[in-house]
């Protein structure tokens, strides 16, 4: 194992990585992940990391300028300090945007980031931040390729009627249309469910819940329906968004003079699981909580997801598999029997000792053998799919 991928997720002061070895042209999995959090001009910030399974901590100063530079000069330290670990051939980063353009692994240039930067108003809170992400390491990491992998990418099969909405043309010739994220994940899922059920081509629905939650409906292993639209506010309830919401509640709060601001804050930080239960974000501390408003909190979770799961079966014309990932989908079992409880009329029928015993280390089968519909929990990873889009784009290049 002489060289590796380093995957990157950039967020506003956050920075998540982790190096994928290659052996033979394969990817490996993990050998080093961590996190950067507080990334903020003259703050504290921590550096968490796990190295072929130990945990690691360390906590730094951010000086008042550049404080992804001065991350990644904690990073590159990191790197140059583990005996051994494979040399970094490229940077592969998770941008959330491709908008109408890009639908496949690209190398970064100038002009790719002068176009992806048009899109920052599609993903206010995402593209701009994962964009600077790319830049720092750039110049941090010179002569590396910086990859991008797109969270759009996968939806690119969705149909025009699927991806349009009834807007005038003057206003969808902007690009404003429905997107659908969480491609990479789901990339990765299908991928998985494909070497582990022979119904992995039929009609799937995937469930990524964690703070940010959809759904995707796919056939034959590509996506023809997911929850999210335009942008990743759409479809079900999530930690801190609304999801879907009623554009006349949007027009009654600026009648009383919320500025955009406000919305962007309510509808992307201040709504979701913390809003209804004024607790947390956080699923497995709101199980924890007794109080009414914790249990409203999920109860209206679990209720959203049923309700835009009907919407993606009605899309597939059935279901022959269903599966669970992300933070909330691979952790939380009493979720998972709710809702294939209230879906049991399809004809599924949960093993409810395999759904406990269900853990993120690996992809299980929860269903009974007399389910009609297969159930899944598949824990993801994004790192893993975007350091192999790194490789192949590579490969192809070369």
């Amino acid at each position: 194992m002489t060289m590796a991928i380093l995957t990157v997720n950039a967020g506003s002061s956050s920075l998540k990585f982790s190096v994928y070895p290659m052996l033979d042209g394969s990817v490996l999995p993990s050998i080093l992940s961590g996190s950067f959090e507080g990334l903020e001009p003259g703050g504290d910030a921590d550096l968490r990391y796990a190295y072929q399974g130990t945990q690691h901590a360390k906590h730094f100063r951010i000086p008042e300028r550049d404080p992804f530079m001065a991350a990644l000069g904690h990073l590159k330290e990191l790197l140059l300090s583990i005996d051994g670990l494979p040399s970094i051939q490229a940077v592969s980063h998770r941008i959330v945007h491709g908008g109408s353009e890009f639908f496949q692994p690209v190398i970064a240039t100038d002009t790719i980031l002068e176009k992806l930067s048009a899109l920052s108003p599609l993903a206010p809170l995402h593209q701009s931040h994962s964009l600077d992400g790319v830049r720092a390491f750039s110049k941090a990491f010179p002569g590396i390729p910086q990859v991008l992998c797109f969270d759009t990418a996968f939806h690119k099969t969705m149909s025009h009627l699927e991806t349009s909405l009834a807007l005038p043309q003057e206003i969808t010739q902007q690009g404003v249309r429905r997107y659908g994220f969480h491609g990479i994940s789901y990339q990765y899922i299908i991928g998985e469910l494909i070497e582990n059920s022979s119904h992995a081509k039929d009609k799937v629905l995937m469930a990524h819940l964690g703070n940010g939650a959809s759904l995707c409906a796919a056939v034959d292993g590509k996506s023809i329906a997911t929850t999210m639209g335009f942008s990743a506010l759409d479809g079900l309830m999530m930690g801190t968004r609304s999801g879907s919401l009623d554009a006349g509640v949007l027009m009654y709060l600026v009648e009383r003079g919320y500025t955009h601001k406000q919305l962007q804050e309510l509808l992307y930080r201040k709504s979701g699981l913390l809003g209804v239960s004024t607790i947390s974000a956080d699923m497995r501390k709101l199980r924890q909580d007794s109080s009414p408003l914790a249990k409203q909190a999920i109860d209206l979770f679990t209720y959203r997801m049923i309700r835009e799961a009907g919407a993606m079966i009605a899309c597939l014309g059935g279901l022959d598999l269903v599966s669970f990932s992300g933070g909330i989908g691979e952790h939380d079992s009493i979720l998972r029997s709710a809702v294939c409880q209230k879906l049991s009329w399809l004809g599924i029928e949960l093993d409810e000792e395999l759904n406990r015993s269900a853990t993120a280390n690996f992809t299980l089968k929860i269903s009974t053998a007399r389910s009609r519909i297969e159930v899944w929990v598949v824990p993801t990873d994004e790192g893993l799919m975007i350091a192999k889009e790194a490789v192949n784009l590579l490969r192809s290049t070369a």
